[in-house]
């Protein structure tokens, strides 16, 4: 159960940190709303999952799964760029949180 809150937790990241784009130095109270929330109920099922999941191996997989997803939605939404060493090393971060997944207990 605690992998579920770890992803959950890192798709709320995915979400404060783009929020945090829109929230124009927090002048703008929707999406400001929508960062607390998101980065609220990040760190909420963070914590829950670092019940089960080792701290060290949870935040790596938190901050990958969130930095990851923030590269990508920053690819789409806001046409940054994609290169080919911005993709090789996506891939690497990509690789290694399943890497991590699979050696942990």
């Amino acid at each position: 159960m605690g992998w579920i809150y770890l992803f959950a937790a890192g798709v709320f990241e995915i979400g404060f940190t783009t929020a945090l784009r829109y929230t124009e130095g927090f002048s703008r109270v929707t999406p400001t709303a929508i960062f607390i929330l998101c980065i609220l109920a990040s760190f909420a099922c963070f914590e829950v999952a670092i019940r089960d999941i080792p701290l060290g191996t949870a935040y790596a997989i938190w901050a990958g799964i969130g930095a990851a997803g923030t590269v990508i939605l920053g690819i789409f939404i806001f046409g940054e760029p994609v290169t080919f060493w911005r993709m090789f090393f996506m891939t690497a971060l990509i690789a290694s949180i399943i890497g991590l997944k699979l050696v942990s207990n």
